[in-house]
């Protein structure tokens, strides 16, 4: 279960329509769907007696407790964040929902798609707004190029193309 990140304290709290509607799509399958399969087992562990030595029991209370603590995270943010609508723009600027292509000092190209932190999915492409190198790639234009911190030290990245397109 332990499988939910909260973003960091400090993170945006913009997010994409789509992000959005994630997060809503997820509070509501635990609440309307999860919740209530996790309650009826908790109820039928505990109706076969010793608690304290029932592994069911145990197990079935700890996932309601991560339910609920996800629940309450998720209808905490949900009345924190900013729906950025997400509009084309011709100037070939990188700005929050875009997707970047970028190429590295190795001629390695990457797209990235700059999203709110409760949308970050690194295998799909979707990096945080708050992150380092969308920091150094926002405001910026098609061609240039841009130096970056990383863990691994410095970079340089060229922004190679910038789209709107949502997939």
């Amino acid at each position: 279960m332990g499988r939910w990140r909260p973003p960091s304290a400090k993170s945006s709290p913009h997010i994409t329509a789509d992000g959005h509607a994630r997060l809503k799509a997820e509070f509501e399958q635990l609440w309307r769907v999860r919740r209530p399969e996790v309650v009826r087992a908790l109820a039928a562990a505990a109706a076969e007696g010793d608690r304290s030595e029932n592994a069911e029991y145990q197990y079935r209370k700890k996932e309601l407790r991560e339910i609920d603590a996800r629940l309450k995270y998720l209808t905490t943010r949900l009345q924190e964040v900013t729906v950025v609508e997400v509009r084309t723009r011709s100037d070939g600027k990188v700005y929050f929902g875009a997707w970047v292509e970028i190429a590295d000092d190795d001629g390695n190209e990457r797209r990235y798609r700059i999203v709110g932190a409760d949308e970050t999915d690194a295998r799909a492409g979707l990096i945080s707004v708050d992150s380092p190198v969308a920091r150094a790639l926002l405001g910026r234009g098609e061609g240039e190029v841009v130096e970056v911190v990383l863990p691994g030290g410095r970079q340089q990245l060229e922004i190679v193309a910038v789209r709107c397109d949502t997939a």
